[in-house]
């Protein structure tokens, strides 16, 4: 089973919200390519955090495609709205 994103290993910077990275994060750039709007690296942790959670159906679609395709799973979805 590949590694999955942990809600209780969040990075700091992350907005509240269902949307996160965690510190698996190897600072890749993939999901900030694939949605800009919610994602950003932060320049603390040098990794990418979730600096806005998604707004519509198109900015969802994009954060699950990044999450999909993220290379070590650090991004996850908890569920909560």
């Amino acid at each position: 089973m590949p590694p999955m994103a942990v809600a209780s290993n969040k990075n700091d910077g992350n907005v509240p919200g269902k949307f996160y990275v965690d510190d698996q994060c190897i600072d890749c750039d993939l999901c900030r390519e694939i949605c800009p709007d919610c994602f950003k690296r932060d320049e603390v942790s040098g990794c990418s955090i979730v600096w806005k959670q998604p707004s519509g159906d198109d900015e969802i679609a994009l954060c699950e495609e990044a999450m999909d395709g993220c290379p070590v799973s650090a991004i996850g979805n908890d569920g909560q709205t």
